[in-house]
């Protein structure tokens, strides 16, 4: 009987899925190596959203939302999405940001290239969420911060197509959009709330990965998803 209640007060607990690349997982943009648990946005929501909460944190570097790279091993994010799903059930909210990698010149994908594939990756999970998780999932779709200006100079310059890269994410935030209204998602513009870092162009500072926490706990509050 005790360990029945445990089971009840666990699951009374929300489980938010945080799934995404480099940007979820916290890299550090001037130390190129992981940001502390309590300095990565995804601490930083936990620590705001407090007990009764569950932050799954699902980053992989180079993750893509759905094209292999045979050049970097296992990134495809379709492929993996639903054996991720299935061990980290139950699940009740899903925070899905996707799309840097999707930049990088190897690609040469245009802005709605990318947000055809998210438009894939939406379907996948939520025909997953309906027939096998009865709907109990909420989405917050995010769009990524725009490539900064300074990209030329930046380490990952070349790999991501320097400019071009820049202009094509400045474009993800409206087609993003548009994919959260027709799939009935929750929607952030990461572009609006944060910057990239003038380290490298690409990855989110300390503080701004705190603002990118706030952004998104407020998003989740006002779309009623808490």
């Amino acid at each position: 009987m005790y360990s029945e209640f445990l089971y009840r007060k666990k699951r009374d607990m929300k489980r938010i899925l945080c799934f995404g690349d480099s940007l979820t997982w916290g890299y550090d943009p001037d130390r190129a190596v992981r940001f502390a648990p309590e300095d990565r946005w995804t601490g930083v929501l936990a620590a705001k959203l407090g007990e009764g909460y569950t932050v799954i944190e699902e980053g992989q570097n180079g993750r893509t939302i759905a094209t292999d790279d045979p050049a970097e091993g296992e990134k495809n994010g379709i492929r993996y999405i639903v054996p991720c799903l299935e061990s980290q059930s139950p699940l009740d909210i899903m925070i899905l940001m996707l799309g840097t990698n999707d930049l990088k010149r190897k690609f040469s994908y245009a802005a709605d290239d990318i947000a055809g594939e998210m438009e894939l990756f939406l379907r996948k999970v939520l025909s997953h969420n309906r027939f096998k998780m009865g709907d109990s999932m909420k989405i917050l779709l995010v769009s990524p911060p725009v490539v900064g200006n300074k990209i030329r100079d930046s380490v990952f310059g070349d790999s991501f197509g320097f400019e071009n890269a820049r202009e094509v994410s400045a474009k993800l935030g409206k087609l993003y959009g548009q994919l959260a209204d027709k799939y009935g998602c929750a929607f952030l513009d990461a572009s609006e709330v944060v910057r990239v870092s003038d380290s490298d162009s690409i990855h989110l500072d300390a503080e701004e990965q705190r603002k990118l926490a706030d952004a998104i706990y407020n998003s989740l509050i006002s779309e009623r998803m808490l």
